[in-house]
């Protein structure tokens, strides 16, 4: 008697074993590695993938789309139009403006302030400005935090309660008002180092308040993972084979808190970005005439009324970014661990 034939697989992931065998042309399981399953996974998540794309997308409208512009337009972020203010409120968007000396200038999204500067290339600029403050501000802490938390994890005792009650102590502390307090008294020494004109005025005084006050959060999280990892067999074999303890941090425990830092990473720079956003809003920030979404929501507050654009547009800026970001990591922390251990 014919046997019959199942249509249904006995096993559970059979089908998945299934295709894999079919991939590998019938040759045999074909093996994945742990970032090619990451990656898998990561593809499946849709919104994960389209705040990826909104995210390249703004770093190119910031660095190269910026300057594209400016020199589509004919005027730069700070330039003073004189036709961009019509009773004395700015004008809407897609404005054609007389910039002087008969020449008309275009207004995409209209004027920013009583000043007539370009709300679209200040927007865009001012991109720059988060992005980089942001992303700058995200490795310094980062990296401060994780050099701490894996020192304070591996060695413990006396080392891990002095990181600790150091951790304590930065927690606590009146990050805001230090800002405002520095603002008021160093501020323009600091915001004139532009790393040898690498950056604007501003950029690296944000940096580093925001970094320096950033590395606690990573520092806690490192520290916790690193004290389950050096009670391993692989840190214990490590040592066995005379690895010093500089080596096992590097080699053998960083390598398992690549996932951790990259999803703790991406969710910082969105935090970043509101916290720049925030002292650019209270004028302790990226110093005028230069653009930050920040200081455009400021000086937006005064025209709400009569044009509630003005403060849509960096409104909708900082919403997006943040919301982007933010997606991207949960996205990350899915993929990377699926257990959700991270």
């Amino acid at each position: 008697m014919a046997t019959q034939q199942r249509s249904t697989p006995l096993v559970p992931g059979a089908a998945a074993g299934a295709a894999d065998f079919a991939e590998g042309g019938g040759g045999g399981v074909v093996a994945r590695g742990y970032w090619e399953q990451a990656w898998r996974r990561f593809k499946r998540d849709r919104l994960a993938i389209v705040s990826g794309v909104f995210v390249v997308f703004l770093g190119l409208a910031a660095f190269i789309g910026a300057p594209l512009a400016q020199h589509w337009l004919g005027h730069g972020p700070n330039d003073l139009i004189k036709g961009g203010v019509d009773n004395f409120v700015p004008v809407g968007p897609w404005s054609h403006v007389d910039a002087g000396q008969g020449h008309r200038t275009l207004l995409v999204l209209g004027s920013s302030d009583l000043l007539g500067r370009d709300e679209f290339l200040r927007l865009l600029y001012g991109a720059r400005v988060s992005l980089e403050v942001a992303i700058l501000a995200t490795i310094l802490g980062v990296s401060m935090g994780v050099a701490l938390g894996t020192i304070a994890g591996f060695y413990g005792g006396f080392v891990d309660t002095i990181v600790s009650r150091l951790t304590e102590i930065v927690m606590a502390f009146p990050l805001l008002l230090f800002a405002i307090a520095l603002a008021a008294t160093v501020g323009d020494r600091l915001n004139s180092y532009t790393m040898f004109g690498i950056f604007q005025h501003g950029i690296v005084s944000l940096t580093l308040v925001i970094g320096l006050f950033s590395w606690f959060y990573p520092a806690r999280i490192v520290r916790a993972q690193v004290l389950s990892l050096r009670e391993k067999e692989f840190v214990e074999a490590a040592r066995m084979v005379g690895n010093s303890n500089l080596r096992i941090m590097r080699s053998h425990l960083l390598p398992h808190l690549v996932g951790v830092i990259i999803v703790y990473s991406t969710l910082t720079v969105a935090t970043n970005i509101l916290f720049e956003a925030a002292l650019s809003y209270l004028g302790v920030g990226l110093p005028l005439p230069d653009a930050s979404w920040g200081n455009l929501l400021s000086e937006a507050v005064q025209f709400y009324t009569l044009q509630p654009w003005v403060m849509l547009f960096p409104g909708l800026a900082i919403l997006f970014t943040t919301l982007a970001f933010n997606l991207l990591g949960d996205g990350l922390r899915d993929a990377l661990d699926p257990r959700g251990s991270l």
